[in-house]
């Protein structure tokens, strides 16, 4: 019992999901009430608000942010910015900033997973920038450069510079990113927000040590993506 408050005390609602669980709440609310108003204790009023609360915990799942701290030594260390499943590991050509030859690491959220995003690396911000685009399947190959997404580029205190992308997929209809130009980021903090259902690439210099494999799943903020040289 202790141990799962414990765990429960970790857990909470990230506030970008603040606004839809109260107006989905009260949405239901007024549905089931209207219902019962003019059915009473009928077999459809039941039906009614046992896939009502099926929704709405679908929802809160979606929106729950575990509270997670990197217990590692942090320096030359890539951490999953987000929980998933890995789907793509190789080298591609990055037009967007680099202009060359990187290695891509890329992790699949499905609606199921948590979909808070964290800071991969240590670091300073050089770049944000947010492209708008299409709404294909996330795991795609070409969702990398042409659905909706969101650009962060950090350098680290070793001077190696790391880009994550936030991709929207198919479902997912808006990117919130709280990276700022200048600032100092940290692994713990959060890089941003994607709703329902994504993608986050993160790109990597040419020879970075990969410590994942393909179809391997990632906890954010705790599973080592890759070991910078």
């Amino acid at each position: 019992m202790g141990r799962r408050l414990q765990k429960l005390k970790k857990i909470r609602i990230h506030h970008e999901g603040t606004n839809i669980l109260i107006g989905g709440f009260l949405i239901l609310l007024i549905l089931n009430s209207a219902v019962y108003y003019f059915l009473g204790c009928n077999p459809i009023f039941y039906i009614i608000l046992a896939i009502s609360i099926v929704l709405y915990s679908l929802v809160v799942n979606f929106f729950r942010c575990p509270i997670r701290v990197f217990e590692q030594a942090s320096e030359r260390i890539v951490v999953a910015p987000a929980d998933g499943k890995i789907v793509v590991i190789e080298e591609v050509d990055e037009h967007e900033y680099f202009h060359d030859r990187r290695l891509m690491v890329s992790i699949f959220m499905s609606v199921l997973n948590v979909h808070a995003n964290w800071y991969p690396v240590d670091g300073t911000v050089m770049k944000v920038e947010h492209h708008n685009g299409k709404f294909l399947k996330a795991w795609l190959p070409k969702a990398s450069t042409e659905n909706e997404r969101s650009t962060i580029v950090i350098k680290t205190p070793e001077g190696v510079e790391v880009l994550a992308r936030q991709i929207a997929g198919a479902m997912a209809r808006r990117i919130v990113t709280y990276a700022e130009v200048g600032e100092e980021c940290f692994i713990d903090e959060h890089m941003g927000f994607i709703k329902f259902g994504s993608r986050v690439d993160v790109y990597l210099p040419i020879g970075t040590e990969v410590c994942v494999a393909m179809g391997q799943k990632t906890t954010g903020n705790q599973t080592i993506l890759a070991k910078l040289k």
